[in-house]
């Protein structure tokens, strides 16, 4: 394996990593990229993206991950698709040693590292919700939705995510039922009466799906009234699930302090509990997961990461 040195690694390209990419190489440090799929992250999963400054009639999400790609590599920033399999945390980082990044085929060394790497929607684990992953079942409405025309469809969840989502698939199906264990929604009012006055869509309260029925594709799901324990059957064809995140931080092998669900904990300066390591985005416990937090984040991470490197360096300013 090759082994190659920087001042700073990030782990991840999403909004947040390519924030602090364009940012750290802007101020002349040595810096990579690491980013096991495509870059741009959840944004590449967004239909359209409305709530992001500066663009008053919104933007579709691979377009906005695309430009932020483009400024990026344009700072002189260098991205690499390779998926990180383990750091090295056994040397205290130093100007010398540092710690060491590996993927499948290289070593990187880094005086700090950034830790943007995302999340992942979660899953519902409910019975046959695997199997017919892809056959019915998706995560992605932006990704399938065209494939559901004229069908009825089921969209579990009731926060901002889910109501998107929803909406988005109004243009294309029969029918959105959303189904959600509370009794009202979770999203943002504007979203909330979208929802409300679009007539493809109605609402399952108070209620938890129980299993996704179906042998080759979905043909419905069982669900269960939580305040009376009464089951029924609803017939459709997709089921939507979009029951929150979990974070991309199983590589870490605990080796920086999580809360019990993964997400990074971190200091008022997005350091983590491991000195010269910092987070942001969605990998990092916080209140809100939007872009432009996760863009102003990745800002923040890259000061405080240079910050550290230049006094590592004995080269940070008086």
């Amino acid at each position: 394996m090759a082994e190659m040195e920087y001042d700073i690694i990030i782990i991840g390209a999403g909004a947040a990593g390519l924030s602090a990419g364009l940012y750290a190489a802007r101020a002349g440090m040595k810096v990579k990229v690491l980013e096991k799929a495509s870059a741009g992250g959840q944004m590449l999963l967004t239909d359209l993206v409305e709530n992001f400054p500066g663009f008053p009639e919104g933007i579709k999400g691979p377009a906005l991950a695309g430009r932020l790609k483009a400024q990026a590599e344009k700072s002189g920033l260098k991205i690499i698709g390779e998926e990180v399999k383990e750091i090295v945390f056994a040397r205290s980082c130093d100007a010398v040693s540092g710690y060491t990044v590996k993927t499948e085929d290289s070593v990187y060394r880094a005086h700090s590292i950034i830790l943007a790497c995302g999340a992942i929607p979660k899953r519902l684990g409910v019975p046959r919700e695997e199997t017919l992953t892809g056959r019915g079942v998706s995560y992605c409405a932006t990704c399938d939705g065209p494939l559901f025309r004229n069908r009825r469809i089921i969209v579990v969840g009731a926060g901002n995510a889910a109501c998107e989502e929803a909406l988005y698939l109004s243009k294309f199906v029969r029918s959105v039922t959303l189904i959600h264990r509370r009794g009202r929604l979770r999203a943002d009012k504007v979203l909330r009466d979208r929802l409300k006055a679009e007539p493809k869509i109605d609402f399952i309260w108070n209620s938890k799906v129980l299993e996704i029925a179906g042998e080759e594709k979905v043909s419905g799901v069982k669900i269960e009234d939580i305040n009376t324990g009464k089951k029924r059957d609803v017939p459709c064809e997709g089921v939507f699930i979009f029951a929150g995140l979990k974070p991309n931080t199983d590589f870490l092998k605990g080796a920086v302090n999580t809360d019990p669900q993964g997400f990074i904990v971190t200091g008022q300066n997005l350091e983590t509990s491991r000195k010269g390591i910092f987070a942001c985005g969605d990998c990092r416990l916080r209140p809100l997961r939007q872009i432009v937090t996760a863009c102003s984040e990745g800002a923040e991470a890259a000061v405080a990461s240079r910050n550290y490197v230049e006094e590592l360096k004995g080269t940070a300013y008086a």
